[in-house]
């Protein structure tokens, strides 16, 4: 069974941030573009950011460009979404997904694996 797996997400203080770690299990994220995406209480999901298959493209939503970056490791078979200058507006619960292909757009219907979403609560 193809699976993703989020982790690193907690309890942190405005301005600070967090490492969220996205692995696979079963596969190689070599053959997949990965997104992230998120889900506050109340609100419905919100593209946060993409990487490409080759990791050579990234994109990010309006909300989070110049605090967030997305990376990938290969050799771990692992996407990262490094968060900084985190704002309370971004406590949501944060999910990996993939799809098949190089390209990644920032659309929950093109992804075909989803994690079960990590919370990342921001709050002093």
């Amino acid at each position: 069974q193809l699976q993703v797996v989020e982790s690193g997400g907690g309890l942190v203080q405005p301005g600070g941030s967090l490492r969220l770690s996205c692995a696979a299990s079963g596969f190689t994220l070599d053959s997949y573009a990965v997104a992230w995406f998120r889900q506050a209480p109340g609100k419905g999901q919100e593209g946060v950011s993409c990487i490409s298959r080759s990791g050579g493209t990234t994109d990010y939503a309006d909300s989070v460009k110049g605090r967030f970056t997305i990376s990938r490791d290969h050799a771990k078979n692992v996407v990262y979404l490094q968060m900084d200058s985190l704002k309370p507006e971004d406590t949501a619960v944060y999910y990996c997904a993939v799809r098949q292909g190089g390209a990644c757009p920032i659309y929950r219907t093109f992804y075909d694996v989803w994690g079960r979403g990590t919370q990342v609560t921001v709050s002093s």
